[in-house]
């Protein structure tokens, strides 16, 4: 894609980029404010809460007769089972590390995502990378060894969201469905398991955590909110700026959550985590490096 050549398709899609990734960004203080909540139960209700908002502000675009196109698509409902699971797991496995004080884990993983998501472009569709980019992925696979050597106990967290945000991203890539009517299907086809889930959860002896008290139950509701909102968010964002500006933005997010943990969950930084994410940074920057370079050649 093309750089736009003046500034409005960008400063109209910025705004929008922004408050995305900061509430993504951020997203690990609300996750602290439900801690209390069982992981599992609480994946159950975000998809819950996430269904209604999703058909809301599908109505709201008018996006009905895209969401019914994918629903009498065999394949593009197939492609979307496979995405709900995947993005299922990279829920599950966020809100469970985040509650486990594993901050600075989940920000690796996010680091390591756009750098996966060239190297699975690479191997399963047969996309070139460049030299840089090649050298950025070597560097994070060096990161990645550091971490198996010196917190081998988080690596699983950091690789489990990257490869299943990869996944996800990739599966999703190859079905023609927006990002909106995308996610209400998946939440539709993820709502028996996610009611069966609640419904567990409120038989047993502890009971559920919704409906305690109204708090609590108003912040589980509100996930619904924190789910949807910044996605459509991207959705703008992406069809009003080119992808390679849009992919400086997405390193916002877990620059945030790198700084949460530091200065706000006091999280000790031990030196394999350190030197990982001194080399990822570097990579990172690299892979930058090479969409400014694409960018600025696109533009002339």
């Amino acid at each position: 894609m093309t750089a736009p050549n003046h500034h409005g398709p960008v400063a109209s899609g910025l705004a929008p980029a922004l408050g995305a990734y900061l509430i993504w960004g951020f997203l690990p203080l609300y996750l602290m404010l439900v801690e209390t909540v069982p992981p599992f139960e609480f994946v159950g209700w975000r998809i819950i809460w996430t269904l209604p908002l999703c058909l809301a502000i599908v109505a709201w675009r008018r996006q009905f007769p895209e969401l019914l196109a994918a629903l009498k698509s065999p394949k593009s409902l197939l492609a979307l089972l496979a995405s709900s699971v995947l993005i299922g797991i990279n829920w599950f496995v966020y809100i469970w590390a985040i509650m486990e004080g594993e901050v600075y884990a989940t920000s690796i993983g996010y680091y390591l995502n756009p750098l996966l998501n060239v190297l699975l472009g690479t191997l399963v569709l047969g996309e070139k990378l460049s030299k840089r980019q090649w050298l950025a992925v070597a560097i994070a696979a060096v990161a990645v060894a550091l971490l198996a050597a010196g917190a081998v106990t988080s690596l699983w967290i950091s690789l489990s969201l990257g490869f299943s945000f990869g996944l996800y991203g990739l599966v999703r890539k190859q079905v023609a469905v927006g990002s909106l009517p995308g996610l209400t299907i998946e939440s539709a086809i993820l709502l028996p398991v996610a009611v069966a889930i609640a419904a567990w959860y409120a038989i047993s002896p502890q009971g559920s955590a919704f409906g305690q008290d109204a708090w609590m139950s108003g912040l589980i509701i509100f996930s619904g909110v924190v789910t949807a909102v910044p996605l459509l968010m991207f959705a703008i964002a992406a069809r009003r700026m080119d992808y390679s500006t849009l992919g400086f933005i997405q390193y916002l997010s877990p620059t945030i959550v790198f700084f949460l943990g530091l200065f706000v969950f006091h999280q000790p930084l031990a030196p394999a985590k350190l030197g990982s994410f001194v080399l990822i940074w570097v990579a990172v920057a690299i892979f930058v490096w090479d969409l400014w370079a694409k960018r600025k050649a696109a533009s002339a």
